[in-house]
């Protein structure tokens, strides 16, 4: 999936006003996501991505915070200055776009790296274990 394909399903899902706005919601989530994955992780997922998400994930990668959703949640309203339902609908309009957008095993992978309740931001059914 190429970048600005990327950013018009954030904006459509996320009913964004313009592409700019689709674009901070994007760095936002993407680096808050980043900083829950471990490095190699982050530059795995990055792989699949487009150049641009790759760059957020290569630079914000490698912390492995485990944190649940709310506070993954409190985080992107942090950075978007949404309110948290809204940073929920931004948070998943991007984490689905970015589940279309890679293979099922990197998606299983990035799951594998996160707390439970993160599979519904993802567009995918929780799994358990």
């Amino acid at each position: 999936m190429k970048y600005q394909e990327f950013v018009a399903r954030v904006r459509e899902r996320g009913e964004s006003d313009d592409a700019a706005e689709a674009q901070q919601v994007i760095s936002v989530v993407v680096t808050t996501l980043a900083e829950r994955l471990t490095a190699d992780e982050a530059r795995q997922l990055g792989s699949q991505l487009p150049e641009q998400l790759g760059d957020f994930l290569k630079t914000a990668g490698g912390g492995g915070q485990r944190v649940g959703v709310a506070e993954f949640l409190q985080r992107v309203s942090d950075g978007t200055g949404a309110t948290e339902r809204t940073a929920e609908w931004d948070a998943s309009a991007v984490l689905t776009t970015i589940a279309d957008a890679v293979s099922g095993g990197e998606l299983n992978d990035v799951l594998t790296q996160l707390p439970s309740g993160y599979a519904a931001l993802f567009g995918r059914p929780s799994v358990s274990g």
